[in-house]
């Protein structure tokens, strides 16, 4: 068990129960937790451990899900995928300790009592009525289909060890939580008398609702606290009992007064919190019914007071004293203002004032100007007259501080014209941005520039870009006046002159000129054997080999490009086919002409058996009709002539040897 203050006089107003015809009802002020349930604490999110023997007869499960009908768990939280994601989500107990423990039940699919506690009597005020109270949840999600799922419903009693019911309540049918409405536990409860000799009591929650589908729920924290007479107090008198606001480092004086109705010589005890941990102290001698308070250079927090009573025959049995509601007096630090310590505008613009941190403000400054907003418009145009010393007072909770900015109106800026710029491809050019009451430049893209920065970079793009210039003032950030240009990157052109080409003597081709890039002119030299030197595609019908080369010339000065291609021209072969080598001097030899183009060439003759006769790589010199040396005999044989170049068919054919 863990025990910890309350003020269960609130929780008195709140509570609907149903009793028994012989039950007491609270009419007064309630006391301290005689008894308190709070299922522990870890250290971290998990399970805990089991309750003691004889608390349930529900089996243990240590799971954060709960087990089947008839178990229970001691856990800190529930998963979002628990039952199929038809539980809730929890994450903390119901005081808000996300490590702290409660109950979770997955209730047994018959009524029954699923919980029983012993109380000692000896801890109880006899003869004196209690209030009983458990933080309940119905685990299950409102959704469409759980609509018809069973409720949780409990019946709690209060019995004698002897056997006496001294109190029966029961919560009804408890709700599920609506979605998107806070996961929080409802207390449920009621009153009872306890006996008059101290005898020890019997808690008893009692399952109303069957199980199966439906039926889970989350309990927390139970307890027993005494009630008694009605205690009023308050500042004065007992009907002030508002809540009193002041600010660190006031000195502050109050009486405190009380009332009741009902105990004769009361033992009074005044108490007071000061909500640095210690929680609720009795004040030393504070034993009468009124307390003088004095508060002397006080610093922020919240000090609160109460009053606790004892019949006189009751003095030494603190179980049975009951509390007032408390007094506060908070005591509040001056507001954190955030306020600028400079304001800037640009002439003609709009002059705001900004200010943060209270609930409420009162602004001051030149022209008779006053506001109460927290970012007032001063004017929306401004001017010099606007210069000046402004202060605002910020209030919170009738504690003030009070801050001031200086307010500076700045000529506008304004910027030139840019005139649009036309570069060769690799080459750079400033800008020129010129502008008035400018304090920073700021070019867009920075991509290319020198830097982006300053009033006059230098350009260097490798593609047309537009440029873009912002500038503005230190005193108008809000100010952005542009400017832009283009340049225009005239890229450089690239000849192609195409592929090289072999012809023969006597043939014609076009050539396949291409330019990429921007160019002014194109042509080609030499001009000779070419139907248009100024076209890319021109007719050449060179009698030679040749090379051509293409000229491009770039618009504005920016440069020549050029390309060659080589026209190989094959000499055609002039081929007797008929020779007379008898030494007479008159076509004695077997002449082909043009064959020294070729100096590769492969020269073969055949018999007309299909031998070798004569055979000569190049054609140093011309053939006299003699084999090994000796003449041939006259007739008709057959050459085949390979000319040893890409593209070009052998050549065959016969030729005569006469005498």
């Amino acid at each position: 068990m863990r025990f910890f203050y309350r003020f269960f006089w609130i929780l008195f107003f709140a509570v609907t129960v149903n009793f028994k015809a012989d039950a007491q009802t609270c009419t007064g002020s309630l006391g301290e937790p005689a008894i308190k349930e709070t299922f522990g604490a870890g250290k971290t999110y998990g399970v805990g451990i089991s309750l003691p023997s004889g608390e349930t007869n529900l089996q243990y499960v240590a799971d954060e899900c709960g087990g089947q009908d008839d178990t229970y768990a001691i856990t800190t939280s529930t998963l979002s995928s628990c039952k199929g994601a038809t539980w809730q989500t929890i994450g903390q107990d119901h005081t808000g300790n996300r490590y702290g423990y409660f109950m979770l039940v997955n209730a047994s699919y018959a009524p029954s009592i699923f919980y029983t506690q012993k109380v000692d009597g000896s801890k109880l005020c006899p003869n004196t009525t209690y209030f009983f109270g458990a933080y309940i949840m119905n685990v299950l999600r409102d959704l469409s289909f759980t609509k018809n799922y069973v409720k949780p419903n409990i019946t709690f009693r209060i019995e004698s060890v002897s056997g006496n019911l001294l109190g029966s309540f029961n919560t009804g049918d408890i709700p599920s939580i609506k979605e998107n409405d806070p996961i929080v536990f409802t207390q449920y409860g009621g009153f009872f008398k306890s006996t008059a000799n101290g005898e020890d009591l019997i808690i008893k929650m009692v399952n109303n609702a069957p199980g199966g589908l439906g039926n889970d729920f989350a309990m927390d924290d139970i307890s027993f606290s005494p009630c008694g007479e009605l205690i009023q107090i308050g500042f004065g008198v007992p009907t002030d009992n508002a809540s009193k606001s002041a600010c660190v480092h006031d000195n502050l004086s109050y009486t405190l007064v009380s009332a009741q109705n009902g105990y004769s010589n009361p033992d009074y005890q005044w108490q007071q919190n000061f909500n640095d941990g210690k929680g609720w102290i009795n004040i030393a001698g504070a034993k009468a019914s009124t307390l003088p308070v004095s508060l002397q250079n006080t610093v922020a927090g919240s000090y609160q007071y109460r009053v606790g009573i004892l019949n006189q025959a009751q003095v030494g049995s603190e179980a049975c004293r009951i509390y007032s509601y408390p007094l506060t007096v908070n005591v509040y630090s001056p507001p954190a203002i955030t306020v600028a310590p400079t304001t800037s505008t640009c002439i003609g613009q709009p002059l705001y004032l900004s200010s943060t941190g209270g609930d409420s403000y009162l602004w001051t400054g030149p022209n008779n100007f006053t506001s109460t907003e927290s970012s007032p418009l001063v004017t929306n145009s401004a001017s010099t007259n606007n210069n000046g010393t402004y202060y605002v007072t910020v209030a919170n909770h009738g504690c003030s501080n009070l801050q001031q900015t200086q307010v500076s109106v700045f000529p506008a800026p304004s910027v030139s014209p840019l005139t649009d710029i036309t570069i060769c491809e690799g080459s750079s050019v400033q800008l020129n941005g010129n502008g008035t009451n400018v304090t920073h430049y700021k070019w867009s893209p920075a991509t290319g520039l020198s830097d982006a920065n300053v009033a006059n970079p230098t350009a260097s793009p490798s593609v047309t870009t537009t440029y873009i210039l912002s500038v503005n003032n230190d005193g108008c950030p809000e100010v952005a006046p542009t400017a832009s240009l283009t340049i225009t990157v005239l890229k450089k052109p690239v000849a192609d002159a195409g592929k090289s080409f072999k012809i023969f003597e006597g043939e014609s081709i076009r050539l396949q000129g291409k330019v990429t890039g921007t160019s002014s002119s194109t042509f080609w030299t030499p001009a000779s054997y070419l139907d248009n030197p100024n076209s890319l595609t021109p007719l050449a019908a060179p009698p030679g080999d040749l090379t051509y080369t293409l000229h491009a010339a770039a618009a504005m000065g920016c440069g020549e490009s050029t390309g060659t291609v080589f026209i190989r021209v094959y000499k055609k072969l002039g081929i007797p086919n008929t020779f007379t080598p008898n030494n007479d001097g008159i076509n004695d030899l077997w002449n082909i002409v043009n064959i020294d183009s070729y100096p590769l060439a492969d020269v073969n003759v055949y018999n007309r058996y299909g031998i070798l006769v004569f055979h000569s790589i190049g054609y140093p010199k011309a053939w006299n009709g003699t084999y090994n040396y000796a003449p041939l005999s006259i007739g008709t044989y057959y050459y085949m002539i390979d000319l040893k170049e890409d593209n070009l068919p052998k050549m065959s054919g016969w030729l005569l040897i006469a005498r």
